[in-house]
């Protein structure tokens, strides 16, 4: 096998190269401290670059292995730490702005297309089984952008704010003490620090830690500092919406053997290996998995659709009706 240092190399030199370019190009950044949140006022461009170079990094990293032995195998075998999937952005997004109909649509097509017709090593016969579970969440991310569950409500009172923070603090204690701490330990999985990993995973599994503490951080400023209670409804959406997805997709996963192609399929002979049947299992990997899942993603979706200016929601189907602020 073709040295792993040489693709770890390549990697972080491309990481670092697209940085350095997109600095370049973005000009001088607005260093500015915003009064209510403490941060700069160019984060957002930075955040922007540093995303693009570590995709950059990685696609680099990607490019040179397949290159070297037409195979992605240390990156699947990191990939399948995560007990977790985010790969339903794109179908929550679409739900919200254009309906409950085009969510259902997008989800189950987008799952046909990656088992029937995307190629290795882009293609995955997992996706097609669990056609109905992205139909659900399509389905769901549009009825909760019609009742309104991805708009910004500013201005709350002290009242509701401490509701909505309870609700919140509660979730991420959930997410951290019964989600990713258990799957580690039951798992003995080393998502920091792990000496098989190359140095390109070892960067990325660190900038994972920051984007999740900036979204943490991120959430109690919309709350507390901006008194913006529409991220609880976001993360009470998110959570309703895995736990529906878990009830739907154990019996498939059942089917599969409890096998998914995904960090869950860790949780799964986990959970086996303590003494459950694989009925049982599967039932536990996704009440666990999916709430966290999708709250993470509806949080993702509830960012970028805050990002959107005025002009593009009122060009889709529900954008003003789902997005629209609440006073």
């Amino acid at each position: 096998m073709a040295p792993s240092w040489i693709r770890a190399v390549v990697g972080i030199v491309a990481f670092f190269v697209a940085l350095l370019i997109g600095l370049n190009v973005a000009g001088t950044l607005n260093t500015t401290v915003d009064p209510n949140l403490g941060l700069i006022e160019g984060r957002n461009t930075l955040i922007l670059l540093f995303g693009i170079a570590v995709l950059v990094g990685l696609v680099a990293y990607a490019a040179t292995e397949y290159a070297q032995t037409r195979r992605l195998d240390s990156i699947t075998s990191q990939v399948l730490k995560l007990p977790i999937y985010l790969d339903s952005i794109g179908t929550i997004l679409v739900g919200v702005l254009a309906g409950p109909i085009a969510g259902a649509l997008t989800g189950g097509l987008a799952n046909l297309i990656w088992t029937y017709v995307l190629p290795n090593p882009f293609h995955s016969d997992y996706a097609a089984p669990f056609f109905i579970v992205a139909v659900e969440i399509g389905l769901l991310a549009g009825l909760f952008g019609r009742l309104g569950f991805f708009r910004s409500r500013p201005n709350a009172s002290n009242e509701r704010l401490a509701v909505g923070g309870i609700v919140v603090l509660a979730v991420i204690a959930l997410i951290a003490f019964y989600g990713y701490i258990p799957f580690y330990k039951l798992n003995g999985a080393v998502f920091f620090g792990d000496p098989n990993a190359s140095p390109i995973f070892v960067i990325l599994g660190w900038v994972v830690a920051l984007l999740i503490i900036g979204a943490i951080v991120g959430l109690l400023a919309l709350l507390f500092v901006r008194r913006d209670l529409g991220a609880a409804y976001v993360f009470v959406a998110g959570v309703i919406c895995g736990i529906v997805s878990a009830l739907i997709s154990a019996p498939i996963s059942a089917s599969l053997g409890g096998v998914t192609g995904s960090g869950t399929d860790f949780l799964v002979a986990a959970f086996q290996k303590a003494g459950n049947d694989l009925q049982t299992s599967v039932l536990q990997q996704g009440l666990l998995s999916d709430p966290i899942d999708k709250t993470l993603t509806f949080f993702v979706v509830f960012a970028i659709l805050g990002a959107l200016s005025r002009r593009c929601l009122a060009r889709c189907p529900q954008g003003e009706q789902a997005v629209g602020t609440e006073a």
